[in-house]
């Protein structure tokens, strides 16, 4: 992107300095079940224990925290299935900043409460998160709003990498870790950090076979848009974005697809193994992992839930299925 670097090490380190003071560390756990399901030595990463719920509040409070004066006083907009829109919610509170989100028509309850309840004008447009996020672009144009995009935008991916960051803290020996990829932040900032910290750790992502948009892109090295039908809405983009692309294209090791029936089966393991509510999102890693058995054998595998926003809905089906 013309004008916008990726984030570095030394920004991932600036970022926890930031967000320390209002976020707390989550814990990594070994799960012996999931390892014997996978065939190694399982670890999990429960960002689901952040007060969001999610990864992405790690990003919203850093970028919420450099805001300028007049950034302030005009507000911001994004757009969001429900974890960025909370993380920039909460980040604009602790700031004293006016948040206005725009969410797909049919998006997650769980999540549209939370980011109310933070204080945010939630606005519903459109069938997808791709029709959300163009409506509050047009609010940022006709409103003057700052528009904090869920990916291209370094201060959320430094953010997100601090997650990482605490992982390789707490277990050095981590030879693996398995992200989830929605529009990459994550992937992107968990890929900075392991590669500065231990070249030789592996970081791959997976994405939903139905919304392929961010892995397409990375296998081919551009930017495509493709369908978008996964019952996962943080994996729900059709589009890629531009800035974690960049950051993946050079060193994410590898990107994997899975079934949404995959996902679905993962999620009911990680909910029934780790005692934690996981969303479908957050266990798209433990399929990912169950893909790729007989390459991780005798690996030590971190796996990023990267949150845990599943409403009462979902929940039903999920157990019903």
């Amino acid at each position: 992107m013309e004008g916008v670097k990726a984030p570095t090490f030394a920004d991932v380190l600036e970022a926890r300095a930031r967000i320390a003071p209002h976020l707390p560390r989550t814990p990594l756990r070994e799960d012996p079940p999931l390892g014997r399901l996978v065939g190694t030595t399982v670890f999990v990463k429960h960002e689901n224990h952040l007060p969001t719920g999610a990864f992405k509040v790690r990003g919203g409070i850093n970028l919420a925290s450099q805001l300028g004066p007049a950034e302030r006083e005009r507000g911001v907009v994004a757009s969001s299935t429900g974890n960025h829109g909370q993380s920039v919610a909460l980040g604009a509170r602790l700031f004293g900043v006016k948040a206005t989100i725009c969410v797909p028509e049919n998006a997650n309850p769980v999540k549209v409460g939370a980011m109310r309840d933070l204080g945010a004008d939630v606005l519903s447009h459109g069938a997808d998160f791709d029709d959300a996020r163009e409506h509050a672009e047009r609010l940022a144009r006709e409103h003057g709003f700052r528009y904090i995009h869920s990916g291209n935008e370094p201060l959320l991916i430094a953010g997100v990498a601090t997650a990482t960051l605490e992982l390789l803290e707490d277990e050095p020996r981590i030879d693996t870790i398995i992200v989830p990829v929605g529009g990459g932040s994550g992937a992107a900032g968990a890929a900075i950090v392991a590669k500065t910290i231990a070249p030789s750790i592996r970081v791959i992502g997976v994405q939903s076979a139905s919304a392929p948009a961010a892995y397409r892109s990375w296998r081919e090295r551009k930017l495509v848009d493709d369908e978008m039908r996964t019952f996962a809405e943080g994996l729900a983009t059709r589009v890629a974005f531009e800035l974690p692309q960049q950051i993946m294209w050079e060193l994410l090791d590898d990107f994997v697809l899975v079934s949404d029936d995959e996902i679905r089966a993962a999620q009911r393991a990680m909910i029934e193994s780790t005692r934690n509510l996981i969303e479908a999102a957050g266990a798209s890693p433990l399929a990912a992992a169950l893909s790729l058995h007989d390459t991780l054998a005798g690996k030590r595998v971190a796996l990023i839930a990267s949150g845990g926003n599943a409403s009462p809905e979902q929940l039903r089906e999920l157990l019903a299925g």
